[in-house]
C-alpha cells in the first residue's frame, strides 16, 4: 500500500475504479474541431445586482387560509418562509405583466398628484 492509501485506510485496488484523478494524473489535450458553436448570452446577475436589496414596504393583506395553508406546507417542504415564497409569486407576476402593462390612470389621474 502507498502512504496516502495507508493513512486513510483504503487500498489501492479500491481506488483503482473510482474514476478519480489525482495530483499526478496527467489530461491530455488534443487539438480537435470543435463541431458546430453555440454563443449563449450572459443570463447571469451581476454582483451588484446580487448584492442589490430590494426596499419592501410593508402592507396587511387578507388571504384565505387554504392559500396560507398550501404556502406553510410548502415552505415546510422547501425550507424556506412562506411570506417570501407569496412575495417571490407576486414579484414574477409583476416582471412578467410590467413590460407591457398599459398605464390605467386617466388623464386627470396624471396630472393630480397621489398621496
Amino acid at each position: 500500500m502507498s502512504a496516502k492509501t495507508q493513512r486513510s485506510g483504503v487500498s489501492d485496488k479500491a481506488n483503482a475504479g473510482s474514476g478519480r484523478r489525482n495530483a499526478e494524473t496527467k489530461m491530455k489535450y488534443t487539438i480537435e474541431p470543435l463541431g458546430e458553436v453555440q454563443v449563449v448570452p450572459d443570463f447571469l446577475p451581476s454582483p451588484a445586482e446580487l448584492a442589490f436589496r430590494e426596499e419592501g414596504v410593508k402592507v396587511t393583506l387578507a388571504l384565505s387560509k387554504k392559500s396560507i395553508d398550501f404556502f406553510k406546507s410548502e415552505a415546510t417542504k422547501h425550507h424556506t418562509q412562506y411570506q417570501r415564497m407569496i412575495r417571490r409569486l407576486i414579484d414574477a407576476y409583476v416582471d412578467i405583466q410590467a413590460p407591457t402593462r398599459q398605464s390605467t390612470r386617466s388623464p386627470r389621474d396624471k396630472a393630480a398628484p397621489r398621496r
